[in-house]
């Protein structure tokens, strides 16, 4: 298994407007070959610190899907975001190989 996340820091008022644009998502993700699942994760001790998490097969199976088209039109709507507040949020993206389960 492999596993990313994003972490991104949002203004404290945009946090419920994050958790509604990851609650009405594409999908798109869901169906590419080796997607496992998503979650948005809210700190408890920091809210305005989320991660988005997703767990793939293989990372293959990632690099595949971030070379798609489907990766790229996503991340266009993104950028394209009228919030500027939340469009402009750069992530930073860790990556982990699933050790023991």
């Amino acid at each position: 298994m492999y596993i990313v996340q994003s972490i991104v820091q949002v203004p404290e008022h945009k946090t419920e407007q994050l958790i509604d644009i990851y609650r009405n998502r594409s999908r798109l993700v869901d169906e590419q070959p080796g997607f496992v699942s998503f979650q948005l994760l809210q700190s408890e001790n920091a809210p305005a610190e989320f991660v988005v998490q997703t767990t793939w097969q293989t990372k293959s199976d990632y690099i595949a899907w971030v070379k798609g088209t489907d990766f790229q039109r996503i991340h266009e709507l993104e950028r394209q975001y009228p919030d500027q507040e939340l469009s402009d949020i750069k992530p930073t993206v860790k990556r982990y190989v699933v050790r023991a389960e």
